[in-house]
């Protein structure tokens, strides 16, 4: 049975003319959620209006229905609560083809490519922790330069020192991957400054990195690790008053970013203590070729690898997904093997896309189990 709307049958069986679409449109906002059936509409005429979404399992876009002698088109779909779910209307006109947001909903989510909008269910809720806090002080972030033997070139990193910063005491580290995207899209500096501010991780020092190529030095490239590895964690630790040691180091990645951050702790066994591994593009193979592409072709060389003997490469892991990802196969399956290995394995799963937002709503959860603060440290 097709989900349905209530309001918008009744509107519809009330043959409704402009001003009780007006009307109609005015009284609402949208989304327009009725329990677990969420409408989007579109105002204005066109030969087609579709719903484009990523949520795995859906086709990717779906058509509007447009109410018989008006400008209104509708589409409704059932989304159970608790869900965040970006995504665009496609509309073709005058023999055009448009990608656009939705104009009847300002709520955005923005990502490299440009911003989405956004539907919120009843039970999500955007975190408090993830927006800038007054009484929280402001960490500093300061660009570095550090040579690359490794990639023949000088990679750009930028720091974050905690508030308070002091060279007179030693500090956890925490290397992030996409570390520019991290700051702009999932809020990263604001996230720190309140969750050290809150005493629920220690004042720590942060590693944002950039990659050149990303989907060739991510997808275990050996001079990936090397960089990490044997350049920059001992130019930080030399530099920096940094504690050095294995349950110290932490490294954060989202997508092919986890798999960086996943290849160079199976590099070098127990040289980070700390894995954070967000939508990991953990690809691989039972039976078969790859079927995601010819990028993905040296991933699933690695996850196989990594399977066919799995051995522990930290102490502790979490491992964040969402559930409307088409990852989530892959990274449910790894769960298990990664926890036979003795390691210690977090696994939390969301119902939201591959998306900045996603990750970033996990970061509380990820880096307090990680690095647990003086509250937590009493608490738990």
């Amino acid at each position: 049975m097709n989900p349905s709307s209530l309001l918008i049958h009744k509107l519809e069986a009330g043959r409704p003319d402009a001003a009780a679409v007006d009307a109609f449109l005015a009284e609402h906002s949208f989304p327009l959620v009725e329990g677990t059936s969420c409408t989007f509409v579109y105002r204005g005429e066109a030969e087609e209006v579709r719903h484009q979404h990523w949520v795995f399992g859906l086709p990717s876009s779906e058509p509007f229905r447009r109410i018989e002698g008006t400008d209104l088109w509708y589409h409704v779909i059932e989304v159970p609560p608790n869900s965040r779910v970006e995504y665009k209307f496609i509309v073709d006109r005058d023999g055009a083809r448009e990608l656009i947001r939705d104009p009847f909903n300002d709520k955005l989510a923005h990502d490299p490519y440009g911003a989405n909008s956004v539907l919120q269910t009843p039970g999500y809720v955007e975190p408090a922790w993830a927006h800038p806090d007054p009484e929280a002080r402001t960490g500093t972030l300061r660009d570095i330069q550090v040579p690359s033997v490794a990639f023949g070139d000088t990679r750009r990193v930028t720091l974050y020192l905690p508030a308070r910063f002091r060279s007179t005491r030693a500090y956890p580290l925490l290397l992030v991957h996409d570390g520019g995207d991290y700051l702009r899209y999932s809020a990263l500096q604001t996230v720190l400054d309140n969750l050290i501010h809150r005493l629920e991780i220690p004042p720590l020092v942060a590693a944002l990195t950039y990659p050149g190529d990303r989907l060739v030095e991510y997808a275990d490239d050996p001079r990936h690790s090397r960089f990490l590895v044997e350049e920059l964690v001992p130019h930080l630790e030399s530099t920096l008053p940094l504690e050095g040691t294995p349950a110290s180091r932490g490294i954060l990645g989202a997508s092919f970013g986890a798999v960086a951050a996943f290849a160079a702790a199976r590099h070098t066994p127990g040289f980070f203590g700390r894995l954070l591994l967000q939508s990991g593009s953990f690809a691989f193979t039972d039976i078969g070729e790859n079927r995601r592409g010819p990028a993905f072709d040296p991933v699933v060389d690695f996850v196989n690898s990594w399977r066919d003997d799995p051995l522990p490469v930290a102490d502790r892991l979490f491992v964040s997904c969402g559930i409307y990802e088409s990852l989530i196969y892959e990274n449910r399956s790894l769960v298990p093997q990664l926890q036979a290995t003795g390691m210690e394995v977090r696994y939390v799963e969301a119902r939201d896309g591959h998306n900045w937002e996603n990750w970033r709503d996990r970061l509380r959860e990820g880096l307090s189990w990680l690095f647990p603060g003086p509250l937590w440290m009493v608490y738990e």
